[in-house]
């Protein structure tokens, strides 16, 4: 049997095909090749999904201060507590804080809740920490949260501009698409704009690493040299749009010398001006943009700048043409439509609007509605920290991570009189902090309908049963609802009844905004269990879907045009001084994603980067006192962390870039949004992830070492530790002060679960050298390797034998050494995750067989050949051949 579903990772929103195995419980994963995002493609991470499925690490029964509760009594304590606050304090004195990874019927029902029938506006999503300024930007130039394009446009337009995307490792599947249309038409020009020098970069034919926050100072330069150049589409401009003028003396004010925009991006005049020319001399251009441009305290007039430029060129809603935000979340877009922001409402439609608001009142019959916007993510628990929201609702995210000053998120939990979280998973920062536990529906589990970047409307679709007592989003508030005494509000059965609901509210759009998914309010249960990916609006039944918005000309402010912003260069609020010389700038991995509650769990994502690391350029590295592999501290006015430095060539100088991935459950001190400074963009609300004054100093140890076990050490009493999974055991990563551990030690962190223990063993306590292998049945059980310095040996060679029935003499022998025997045997770190094929391998194939292309990699090795997320890496090791 295989359902078609959809992909839980980021916005692209592939289609992925499930196929369980009942005999066996796993289920085999491959791309939907009928999908219109992916057309069979997944990266990494989506081919991975099939590993991280399973009981093991869920949350599977409600808990009330940390004790197993009926879900009756879990419901009945959550509905009391909130309605008590809500007596006592007001409605605004109780928030729901949610997530781009919910389904857009679970989003809805959130919505409808806490705006319709509570009466406050505190429901906000930690969408707001990735996307919403471009909402914000949207809604300035539009009137609506519009974008305007296709992933079509990628491949037909002439020239695409990546503007602060590593499109390459957060969104692979588009970089793939994008990659193969360059291929096809090598006239396809591409431009990344970025301080680091990305894997994405590998595919550019112009890479512009502007000063980080400097972006809309580049962009009102463009659109000073545009109309100076007469790149004007005077027809459009002015039948389509208000406000040039305003906003071109902003730009030519402040950026109208080519010279001086050169030199305050941090970038030659003359590569500048070629950016401008390839801009100005092709029609059919796409801008691109995501984190590295929303993520600031200046975000919404950076995406406002881009949109100025394609404004003043006509080149919007054109196949090949427009400004194009890559959403982060596969449910992002989907929250959006239902109101899921402090500041919206359902269906695309204002909060602060009068009409609108009886439009939806209306509609859902509630008995109120807030009048003005609610508290915005940081602000949300700022206020919680101050004890003015005193109950909040945590649903599929992870706070005490990844928001900015995550540690005054901790002590906002604390202080809150109850705290409900509802989560697949166990183990979080976050789920300590409960006072209820409820077990939420899985990816697997869970139906309902998500939203991809270009407008996209698919089906998740469940093919396993639900574990233990979990229970779907919509139907944990629904039952919170009916217990609040809202039940006539919350009567439905299944997640299609609510789907047609929205579906309807829609409706009352018709003609004045772009959201309409009319034509779908009447489909059946039959109709939404086959729903095939269609992109809104789809104002008709059997409507097509629309690719494409903003074609004629139409926009959807009062007078129907579009509006070019005022966009005053301003910089990043928190700037680089003597004490924090470092600019700290945060992101993605290629393999990771989010906390890694789920990615965390899939033992091929683990072993491309297995650890956290600051990456910085070597100078800035021998300025700090630190290089290349050893630990060290960064620290910031708001927090610090712990990690291996890293030189990869890819940072500017007066930059250092530390991964968001890792919390306290696989490692000990890497929570880099502690770190991260509070400040916000004024419009948006969004935080400035990628700037905060950083210092990096030293971290003194005196011993390294690592462990493999195949069972979980439950606690490392080590100065510094990371954890991974994984193929068949967990590996550490250790360092300490003092002593270096040797025997003793060893032998206590590896017990033997059965059978009669066999070490093989070298001790040298003067030189702090010891290495430990425990075998059961000539099989590895686990290993221990410490020394006083951090180049041990290759994990990845060890990581093959425990793949072994048992150990061979020559094994043993290598052990004993500390190392292969042969070279042969240690395929070096990984590369290609998909088919498990690490750097030394490539490197051997591609001197050996004289490999000169990625197809020749690929026809020998198979790297490179499943989801392409490697091709990049794949490409540098050739051109280094």
């Amino acid at each position: 049997m295989s359902i078609r579903t959809t992909c839980p990772y980021c916005g692209v929103g592939c289609g992925v095909i499930a196929q369980p195995d009942a005999a066996s419980g796993a289920v085999t994963i491959t791309g939907d090749a009928a999908h219109p995002a992916n057309r069979g493609r997944l990266c990494s991470k989506g081919s991975a999904l099939g590993q991280t499925l399973g009981s093991d690490g869920r949350l599977l029964y409600p808990r009330i201060d940390g004790q197993r509760a009926s879900m009756s009594a879990a419901l009945d304590h959550v509905a009391h507590g909130f309605r008590r606050i809500i007596d006592e304090h007001g409605p605004d004195a109780v928030a729901l804080y949610v997530s781009g990874q919910l389904l857009t019927e679970d989003y809805y029902i959130a919505n409808k809740l806490v705006k319709g029938f509570i009466g406050t506006a505190n429901i906000d999503t930690n969408s707001r920490l990735c996307m919403s300024s471009a909402v914000a930007g949207h809604k300035r130039a539009f009137g609506e949260d519009i974008v305007p394009g296709c992933y079509e446009d990628l491949e037909l337009a002439d020239l695409i501009v990546l503007v602060g995307s590593n499109t390459a490792w957060c969104h692979p599947v588009l970089f793939q698409r994008i990659t193969q249309a360059k291929q096809q038409r090598p006239e396809l020009q591409i431009v990344v704009i970025d301080p680091r020098r990305t894997m994405t970069c590998e595919i550019a034919d112009l890479h512009l690493p502007i000063r980080s926050g400097s972006d809309v100072l580049l962009f009102n330069g463009l659109l000073a040299y545009l109309h100076q150049q007469g790149h004007v589409a005077q027809d459009f401009v002015a039948n389509h749009t208000d406000g040039l003028e305003e906003a071109l003396k902003v730009a030519r004010d402040s950026a109208g010398d080519v010279q001086t925009v050169a030199k305050l991006c941090g970038i030659g005049a003359e590569r500048l001006l070629e950016f401008y020319r390839l801009f100005a001399d092709h029609a059919r251009v796409i801008t691109a943009f995501s984190m590295g441009v929303n993520q600031s305290s200046a975000g919404t007039d950076k995406v406002n700048s881009i949109i100025n430029c394609h404004l003043l060129t006509g080149r919007i809603g054109q196949p090949g043409a427009g400004p194009f935000s890559i959403t982060g979340q596969p449910n992002a877009m989907g929250g959006r439509e239902v109101g899921g922001l402090a500041n919206m409402l359902a269906a695309h439609m204002d909060l602060e609007n009068t009409g609108h608001r009886q439009l939806v009142q209306n509609f859902w019959r509630s008995p109120r509605m807030p009048e003005k916007g609610g508290l915005k993510a940081v602000e949300l628990f700022d206020a919680i920290h101050d004890g003015k929201v005193k109950a909040v609702w945590i649903m599929a995210t992870n706070p005490v991570v990844s928001l900015p000053d995550a540690d005054k998120v901790k002590a906002a939990l604390r202080r809150c009189e109850l705290v409900v979280v509802s989560d697949c998973f166990e183990n979080s920062d976050t789920n300590e902090f409960a006072h209820v536990l409820l077990p939420a529906a899985g990816w697997g589990e869970k139906d309902g309908t998500v939203t991809n970047s270009e407008r996209c409307i698919s089906r998740q679709r469940a093919f396993q049963p639900l574990s233990g007592e979990a229970r779907p989003d919509w139907w944990l508030i629904c039952e919170v609802a009916r217990r609040m005494g809202f039940a006539d509000g919350f009567n439905y059965d299944n997640a299609h009844e609510i789907f047609v609901e929205h579906a309807a509210l829609s409706k009352l759009n018709r003609g004045e905004r772009a959201f309409d998914i009319g034509g779908l309010a009447d489909i059946t249960s039959t109709e939404y269990d086959t729903l095939e990916p269609i992109q809104w609006p789809v104002p008709e039944r059997d409507h097509a879907g629309t690719p494409r918005l903003l074609q004629s000309g139409r926009f959807y402010r009062g007078d129907r045009k579009a509006r070019f912003v005022p966009t005053p260069p301003r910089g990043p609020v928190n700037a680089p001084q003597e004490e924090f010389p470092w600019v700290l700038n945060t992101g993605r991995i290629r393999d990771q994603w989010h906390t890694m509650t789920r990615t965390g769990r899939a033992p091929t994502l683990a072993s491309h980067l297995p650890e956290p690391y600051i990456d910085m350029h070597a100078q800035d590295a021998l300025l700090s006192a630190v290089s290349d592999g050893q630990l060290a501290r960064v620290e910031t006015q708001w927090g610090a962390l712990v990690a291996r430095v890293k030189t990869s060539g890819e940072m500017p100088r007066g930059m250092v870039f530390v991964p968001i991935h890792w919390n306290a459950a696989n490692a000990s001190d890497a929570r880099v949004g502690a770190l991260v400074n509070p400040v916000v963009d004024p419009v948006s609300g969004e935080p400035e992830f990628k700037h905060t004054p950083a210092r990096v100093t030293p971290f003194a140890v005196n011993w390294h070492g690592f462990i493999l076990s195949r069972t979980p050490i439950e606690a490392l009493d080590t100065t510094w530790w990371t954890a991974i999974r994984g193929e068949q055991f967990m590996r550490y990563e250790i360092a300490g002060r003092g002593r270096p551990p040797g025997p003793d030690w060893a032998h206590r962190r590896l017990q033997a679960a059965a059978g009669e223990p066999d070490w093989i063993e070298y001790s040298d306590p003067g030189s702090g050298v010891f290495r430990g292998v425990l075998l059961i049945e000539e099989r590895i059980a686990g290993c221990v390797f410490i020394s006083p310095r951090p180049d041990l040996p290759s994990r990845a060679w060890l990581s093959s034998l425990f793949a072994k029935k048992r150990v061979s003499d020559k094994d043993r022998q290598s052990l004993l050494n500390g190392g292969p025997t042969a070279s042969a045997d240690d395929p070096g770190p990984m590369v290609c995750s998909c088919f498990g094929v690490g750097r030394n391998t490539l490197c051997k194939a591609i001197a050996k067989d004289r490999l000169t292309t990625p197809q020749d990699v690929g026809r020998r090795l198979k790297a490179g050949t499943n989801c392409g997320s490697c091709l990049p890496e794949i490409r540098q090791l050739l051109a280094q051949r």
